[in-house]
């Protein structure tokens, strides 16, 4: 009975600890005095003063970073080379996930900005933490520290996330980011024209003469055995990737139209409408046209390429351009 007393008053006594502690953190959010463990995240230090200072070394991986998804890559191939590159993360290994990655992307603290109590305690004996959805009050300070990423390209990241969810959305997909996309840059972004689907690769193996030929089909085609759910045509590989390079080269001959088109755009207020325009006048003004395919070019530029029926295909740029090509 006594240890039953004295066990009680001690859990009464780290309950009232653990609530003035809290109080007194909170009270300090409020005043907007913000406490921040810059070893939780990559891209900062702290002076002599407790205050963040940028860590040039690690903010050169934050800017790569950003500018790598803006350029079409998805977190998964991001961390990918990251690891296989060994860039180190905020605990020094070299072992980066997508979630990782996907998490540094919506960090308002790279933008100079600092979000609190993002997690809270949910018990005060075992310290367990748990996600903030509204249990506990947030406080929001604003240029509370110099931002790595200035506020308008966090903005556009943010567009261009919301723009990717849309997609995907729309497409029924899981996800769009792969890690191996050299060999395979087509995946989730070939749209059937009759059913809206996306297609899959397939690979037809010739018996006679022993070859292989690799051709993508409507996903729907036959979604059951022994059904067509879909007559769309299937498309070959080569077909797909001289699509893009005859768009291109489009673009290359009509600069002087599409230039001026994208200058109009940077008047846009939508703020990735007129970074895309940007982008694309970069590209396009001292381009050439050619003829082999550009793997990071494609990813910079096209948002899908839609097949109809085998016979045409429409490729839709992020600027929201629209091209057509016969098969």
């Amino acid at each position: 009975m006594l240890l039953t007393i004295l066990s009680s008053l001690a859990q009464d006594e780290s309950r009232n600890i653990s609530e003035n502690s809290t109080w007194g953190i909170r009270r300090k959010f409020e005043q907007g005095k913000v406490q921040i463990n810059h070893k939780k995240f990559l891209g900062y230090d702290k002076d002599q003063e407790v205050n963040l200072i940028i860590n040039e070394r690690e903010a050169k991986t934050v800017r790569r970073i950003y500018r790598n998804y803006l350029d079409g890559m998805g977190t998964n191939r991001i961390a990918k080379e990251l690891k296989d590159e060994g860039v180190p993360t905020w605990s020094g290994n070299t072992i980066w996930y997508e979630s990782t990655v996907r998490k540094m992307l919506t960090n308002e603290k790279y933008k100079g900005d600092a979000l609190l109590q993002k997690t809270y305690t949910v018990d005060f004996l075992s310290k367990k933490r748990a996600e903030n959805n509204g249990e506990v009050p947030q406080y929001y300070v604003g240029n509370n520290h110099p931002g790595i990423i200035d506020e308008e390209l966090w903005g556009i990241v943010q567009l261009e996330t919301e723009r990717r969810k849309a997609y995907r959305k729309e497409h029924d997909l899981i996800k769009t980011d792969f890690a191996t996309v050299k060999d395979n840059p087509f995946s989730s972004r070939i749209i059937c024209g009759s059913c809206g689907s996306t297609f899959g690769r397939k690979t037809w193996n010739s018996t006679k003469q022993n070859l292989k030929r690799r051709v993508w089909q409507c996903n729907r085609k036959y979604e059951v055995k022994g059904e067509v759910r879909c007559t769309n045509k299937h498309v070959d590989n080569e077909v797909l990737f001289n699509s893009f390079i005859s768009i291109f080269n489009a673009l290359v001959e009509n600069k002087k139209h599409f230039i001026a088109k994208w200058k109009e755009e940077l008047k846009s207020d939508n703020l990735l409408r007129r970074y895309r325009a940007g982008e694309f006048i970069k590209i396009i003004e001292g381009a050439t046209t050619t003829d082999e395919f550009d793997t990071d070019l494609y990813f910079k530029m096209t948002e899908k390429m839609t097949v109809f029926d085998g016979e045409k295909i429409v490729v839709s740029l992020l600027d929201g351009t629209e091209i057509e090509c016969e098969i």
